[in-house]
């Protein structure tokens, strides 16, 4: 099976996660020092044959460093901030970072402008826990949903909440954003996020070229076979470049593992492509949660490294361009995406809802994600875009880079 060539396997991030304190003087060395390390890594990567599409800082929870006082102090602190990043040469990489998670009210009051103001340097999250009772904290929940309403109506088309993202049972070190947040006690720490949708419909489509006769077991169990094995050389690959570059390399980072996450993107192949070549006509049809579960097997059995953040199944609607389409086919809706939340990841991700839903609905959809994630014990998250404008089966007009065009979803 060739799937060897490291055209099919792209390094998504190099993310690097450090710790800022009140001492602004200090801001300069760090992110600078942070910096320095993921250019130098990338290079190694690119003399390798990998690509790497984007480099990532991630801080501590950012009212333990930034002046929070009100969203004048909180502003130009993050302007010093965003300036320094502007001010670092990065070799045409896209530099992206995340100002950690809102932990108070106060906090999440702050993100809007904040957001409005940064965009891609403001990237941030709020983790909800359960309370003494086992149940979720609705007041964290209630202040997140009115942050997505608020960003929805001050960033242009709601694109604003594409930074900004509702934790639930999820651990510190997510290389991918904005889920992303660290912990003081951590340390500086990095880790590896893959993007693997192309490797595995070229292995999936390779094999089912030559193959035509065999049983639908027989036929998953070569899926998760090939796939896994694919995945794992490219971990291994990816691991012996990082033992080569450590060894010449002082930077006091330390590696904590890889997300081996397939993290799809609207550059690279769909993972509807992928749902297609394991025999399933359509995402959302029939098969398509025993399809899930299969995927997540395979990006859970990597054993070569620790596995950190999600390593598991991405389904992020307005980031993938068969997903994107789906909606606008109607092959499926906001609870069919929960249901397969149950088996895969990760959770609610870039979903246009309508631009009037509820304050109420929205907690409730948070809510919904939040019990699962704890229920099930795994990692979920909500990222909902309420368009100004639009209702259910309108058409979206985003502007991003980044961002398909789909369908709003409704809010049952």
């Amino acid at each position: 099976m060739n799937y060897q060539s490291r055209e099919l396997c792209k390094l998504r991030t190099i993310t690097t996660f450090l710790v800022l304190d009140k001492n602004r003087l200090s801001w300069k060395e760090e992110i600078r020092k942070a910096s320095d390390f993921c250019l130098s890594l990338s290079q190694k990567f690119i003399q390798n044959d990998y690509q790497v599409q984007s480099i990532r800082i991630v801080t501590n929870a950012f009212g333990e460093y930034l002046n929070t006082r009100d969203i004048h102090t909180a502003k130009a602190d993050l302007h010093y901030i965003s300036e320094l990043l502007n001010s670092i040469e990065s070799s045409g990489l896209r530099i992206r970072f995340a100002v950690g998670e809102a932990k108070t009210a106060h906090e999440i009051s702050l993100l809007p402008e904040l957001i409005r103001s940064y965009g891609d340097l403001c990237n941030a999250c709020v983790n909800v826990p359960l309370d003494e009772n086992g149940f979720l904290d609705n007041q964290l929940i209630i202040d997140s949903a009115k942050a997505v309403e608020q960003i929805s109506r001050i960033t242009p088309r709601g694109e604003g909440n594409f930074n900004f993202t509702v934790n639930f049972n999820c651990k510190a070190l997510i290389p991918y954003f904005p889920a992303s947040y660290h912990e003081q006690t951590l340390g500086n720490q990095y880790v590896i996020g893959f993007e693997t949708p192309d490797l595995l419909v070229h292995v999936l489509k390779e094999f089912n070229q030559k193959n035509s006769s065999l049983s639908h077991n027989q036929y998953y169990a070569e899926y998760y076979r090939l796939m896994s094995e694919a995945l794992h050389y490219h971990v291994c690959a990816v691991n012996k470049i990082l033992v080569d570059f450590e060894k010449h390399n002082n930077s006091g980072f330390v590696f904590a593992g890889i997300d081996s996450s397939a993290a799809p993107s609207k550059d690279c192949s769909s993972m509807v492509d992928v749902y297609k070549q394991m025999g399933i006509p359509y995402f959302g049809a029939s098969g398509t949660v025993e399809a899930s579960a299969l995927l997540t097997r395979v990006f859970k059995s990597v054993t070569q490294v620790p596995l950190v953040g999600f390593s598991g199944l991405m389904l992020a609607v307005t980031e993938d361009s068969g997903l994107a389409q789906g909606s606008i086919d109607g092959d499926y809706d906001i609870r069919a995406l929960l249901t397969y939340s149950a088996v895969c990841g990760i959770g609610l991700d870039t979903v246009p809802i309508p631009g009037d839903t509820p304050i109420e609905k929205i907690s409730a959809l948070m809510r919904d994600t939040g019990t699962m994630a704890f229920r099930l014990n795994k990692p979920l998250t909500v990222r909902v875009f309420p368009v100004p404008g639009l209702k259910a089966g309108d058409i979206t007009k985003f502007e991003s880079d980044d961002l398909c065009n789909c369908a709003v979803l409704a809010v049952p």
